[in-house]
């Protein structure tokens, strides 16, 4: 039997459905609301509305859950490639060999770029911002490659997809090698999605890049704790973008632009800048602390806390766990990575972060990592973007298949002022 709530208004009551899902979760249905009531609710942020049902990415911020299609992080950081875990993403189960096999040829068919795209980059100016670029040139494959499918064809829909998640980990690469002057290195057929991503980003006629499988298993981690996150921002933008109808390369455009900003995507960098900032003044984290709990102080830890996760975050875990990994695979001694212990440490033992559940985040550890790599500090929000570009392709696709499907409009409520009439601007004083 349905359960429902009532609801009263003005002496009247109202039943509202109540939506369960999987793992429990419960939800007030509230599409009739407006009509059968001629009320809206009003919710600054969403964070109490569900935009959607689906069956892509769970999480438990109170008890720091994350599974994606019903599989624990950790297990698919522990086993998983990044190549296995975006067809999981994207298909909802696990390949069999074959069709990783499969998926992983057709990564490298459609791995090379338009030579023709070429241009665009080096017309960009050259302080130009990696993200702002990468949100253009996703834009600009919809012009090269129109064939994305108006029918519902399987085969042409998974090409799409596959071309994607190949060409934006070139594209980046190559945005990187031509900022600095140098050759674009093409995707090797010999080498793995992540090892060739690290080839592209390194090799060098003058210091040939040798490939280490340790990084390239740490690179496959990172992708994979940043491969979907449930509805954040950029993920919800994808999706509102796409409930329009537009192409995937448009939505997915909109995704990297969202994922740009400093509160979403670019924390990682901003938690080395601030890193950064604490070393070049003594290293001595108390001041900053003292700042963070300082009300009057717009300052804040960048790095810590959640706007979901209540606990530790899951990911954080594991990326502060490969982080130590790495720097002790390169005999490599990061005095920012000490300072962060440091941080952390002071943090977690004050009753200030304890209770307002100020626990470390993936982005605390993750610019660490990605410094490690050797990757430079403005490509960081580039390196999420490749890592989440298949949750991003899995909502769309998901969202694309819902017969429940709406074209998002949300509404407001009006508090400007009331009906006036217009001042010729000669009768103005």
């Amino acid at each position: 039997m349905e359960s429902t709530a009532r609801l009263i208004i003005d002496g009247k009551t109202f039943e509202l459905p109540v939506i369960e899902g999987t793992e429990g979760e419960r939800a007030l249905d509230i599409s009739d609301l407006r009509k059968e009531t001629g009320l809206i609710t009003l919710d600054p942020g969403y964070a109490n509305t569900g935009s959607c049902e689906s069956s892509i990415t769970f999480m438990d911020g109170e008890k720091g859950i994350l599974r994606y299609r019903g599989i624990p992080v950790e297990q698919l950081a522990e086993h998983s490639s990044f190549r296995e875990t975006a067809y999981l993403l994207i298909n909802g189960e696990l390949p069999t060999e074959e069709e990783l096999n499969r998926f992983s040829e057709m990564l490298n068919d459609h791995s090379l770029i338009h030579e023709d795209m070429r241009s665009f980059f080096e017309n960009f100016p050259r302080r130009a911002h990696p993200m702002g670029i990468l949100s253009s040139m996703v834009n600009g494959l919809r012009a090269f490659y129109p064939e994305l499918p108006q029918r519902n064809e399987k085969e042409e829909i998974n090409i799409t997809f596959t071309r994607l998640l190949s060409k934006v980990r070139t594209l980046a690469a190559m945005s990187y090698k031509i900022s600095l002057g140098h050759k674009v290195v093409s995707p090797s057929h010999r080498l793995s999605y992540c090892a060739n991503f690290l080839n592209m980003m390194f090799d060098s006629p003058v210091r040939p890049y040798a490939i280490d499988e340790d990084l390239v298993q740490a690179l496959n981690v990172f992708w994979i704790l940043h491969a979907d996150h449930e509805q954040n921002c950029s993920t919800s933008a994808v999706r509102l973008v796409g409930s329009a109808r537009v192409n995937l390369y448009a939505a997915i455009s909109a995704g990297i632009a969202a994922l740009w900003g400093p509160l979403h995507g670019g924390a990682n960098q901003a938690v080395v800048e601030m890193l950064q900032q604490i070393y070049d003044n003594g290293g001595d984290p108390a001041p900053y602390i003292a700042r963070a709990k300082d009300k009057s102080d717009p300052f804040r830890l960048m790095g810590f806390g959640h706007r979901v996760y209540k606990t530790y975050d899951p990911r954080g875990c594991i990326m502060e766990k490969m982080c130590a990994k790495v720097l002790k695979k390169l005999k490599r001694k990061d005095p920012l990575l000490d300072i962060a212990k440091r941080l952390e440490e002071v943090a977690l033992k004050d009753s200030y972060f304890i209770d307002h559940n100020l626990y470390p985040n993936l982005d605390f550890y993750s610019g660490i990592f990605l410094r490690a790599l050797g990757i430079p500090l403005n490509m960081f929000t580039v390196m999420f973007a490749i890592g989440r570009l298949p949750g991003w392709i899995s909502q769309w696709k998901e969202s694309i298949d819902d017969p429940q499907w709406k074209l998002h409009r949300p509404r407001q409520i009006y508090i400007g002022p009331k009906e006036r009439d217009y001042i010729p601007i000669e009768e103005k004083s």
